[in-house]
């Protein structure tokens, strides 16, 4: 069936259903308002707002209380000087990609991509909408994640290097999804230290989508066992209640390995910042624990800072494990490459079905 496009005279630019779409190679062009991209966005797209947010409000208001014919004429009045530079950008962004077709997207893939590929083809670009537009995209997403998938999950103790061990399993070739990469956040009241910004919920279902989309087909998708938020980021439902059936792999290390991998990752940072970090958790810790590990911070005894709050880690995560199915494998000193071989080479990656 032939998709059509409520935007009149928009005839040659048929819009495209979600997976076509995705699988363009051409520039991915949003041209919602800033904040509406800082929400949430495809993965991959740059943003080429058409109105500003204060202008999108406007059209809003007038269309609320005047109607169509007026919001469009006024849409028209603000867009109008700038369409040369739009133009321009277009161009620019066609010519980068060396023949290769423009593909845009708004909200509901109305209205303001419609025109702006009208603008594009009055240039002879190549260009495609996204049919539905981004809210498309997004059904498209959370649809994703109660599909069943093959998953695997990587436990171990705070300061095991999960993460680290999952990067290098990924460098040889194992399918793994960075639950705390793309959430700019490693799980804990420290896990934000010297990361940048957190992404929107909204906008971590979106990467997370498309990268299990890239991993579709593979027998065993591995992710490292965390809890239903990453930091301020929630796992969608979907994808937590199929990880909480999943299998473990459970990597122990000795205390001291332990305690030294997450000096090397926290004592570089402004004590200040670790401390207050460490006030978030202090009900958790209890007020003996607290006051030894301020101390210590103070004092620049990152260890016994450490020391003092794996107890309440650990025992968080033995919680959230009781009951599941764990296979355990000693790690001892193994660098994260080293442990990543030996998992492929024992088999281990492949035991879990």
């Amino acid at each position: 069936m032939a998709l059509t496009t409520s935007c009149p005279g928009l005839a040659m630019v048929v819009p495209q259903p979600i997976e076509r779409f995705l699988e363009g190679t051409g520039p991915l062009l949003d041209v919602r308002t800033p904040a509406e991209f800082a929400q949430g966005h495809i993965p991959g797209a740059v943003n080429l707002p058409l109105f500003s947010d204060a202008e999108r409000a406007e059209v809003g208001t007038l269309y609320k209380q005047q109607g169509r014919q007026a919001a469009v004429l006024h849409g028209l009045a603000v867009v109008g000087p700038r369409l040369k530079g739009l133009a321009a950008d277009l161009a620019a962004c066609s010519a980068d990609a060396e023949g290769a077709p423009l593909r845009l997207t708004c909200w509901r893939g109305g209205m303001r991509s419609g025109n702006v590929a009208l603008l594009a083809e009055s240039l002879e670009l190549p260009v495609r909408l996204l049919h539905g537009g981004y809210k498309s995209f997004r059904r498209w997403a959370l649809e994703l994640f109660e599909r069943s998938w093959p998953l695997r999950l990587l436990g171990g103790r705070t300061g095991c290097g999960k993460t680290e061990l999952l990067l290098a399993l990924q460098q040889r070739g194992a399918a793994v999804v960075d639950l705390e990469g793309l959430a700019n956040h490693r799980g804990s009241s420290f896990g934000g230290l010297g990361l940048p910004r957190q992404p929107s919920t909204e906008h971590y279902e979106n990467q997370l989508a498309i990268a299990l989309r890239a991993l579709e087909g593979a027998e065993a998708i591995w992710l490292e066992a965390e809890s239903a938020m990453v930091g301020r980021c929630r796992i969608p439902a979907g994808l937590w209640r199929q990880m909480k059936a999943a299998p473990v792999l459970e990597v122990q290390r000795p205390l001291e390995q332990r305690l030294a991998h997450l000096v090397a990752i926290y004592g570089q940072h402004d004590p200040d910042a670790v401390a207050e970090a460490t006030r978030r958790i202090a009900k958790r810790l209890g007020p003996q624990r607290t006051a030894i590990a301020l101390e210590a911070i103070a004092n620049g005894e990152a260890t016994e800072a450490c020391r003092q709050m794996l107890d309440y880690y650990d025992r968080c995560y033995d919680h959230d494990l009781s009951g599941r199915g764990v296979v355990t494998v000693e790690l001892g000193e193994q660098t994260a490459e080293q442990a990543a071989d030996r998992l492929l080479a024992d088999g281990l990656m492949g035991k879990h079905t």
